[in-house]
């Protein structure tokens, strides 16, 4: 079967090839036989130089076939339960905004005249009740 002329004019030169060897190969095969994985692979090059689409309607694939092809996630053989995650090529690690720094003073004073002030310059306050625990433990 081949291809209506204003479709042909569109297609690529390696696709028409693509496109001769596959119709050779079915003219010896019975229907339905399984593609050879050479031919698969290389209509998975194709596809990604001019497109999942375009391939598959010229190759006349089922689409989803070759687009898991093209993506790399179907394997020949048995599918796995578990595919494997595919590899990060750039990873980009961004750090939470800088909390705004404020000024915290705090002064205490005790029963018998003692007096300390605190002044921290932090985005986030110390732990007050254990400082006073300590001031309260050293005056004894």
């Amino acid at each position: 079967m081949s291809m209506p002329r204003h479709l042909a004019r569109q297609i690529p030169e390696a696709l028409i090839q693509l496109q001769q060897k596959l119709e050779e190969w079915r003219g010896t095969q019975p229907q339905r036989a399984k593609l050879p994985e050479a031919i698969w692979q290389s209509a998975a090059d194709v596809a990604k130089q001019y497109g999942v689409y375009v391939t598959a309607k010229a190759l006349r694939l089922d689409y989803g076939a070759l687009k898991k092809r093209t993506l790399g996630s179907a394997t020949p053989g048995r599918k796995s339960a578990h595919p494997k995650p595919a590899q990060a090529a750039f990873l980009e690690l961004i750090a939470r905004p800088v909390a705004k720094v404020e000024d915290y003073v705090v002064e205490f004073e005790s029963s018998q005249g003692a007096k300390m002030r605190v002044q921290w310059k932090a985005s986030a306050p110390p732990d007050w009740s254990a400082l006073l625990r300590a001031w309260c433990a050293a005056q004894k």
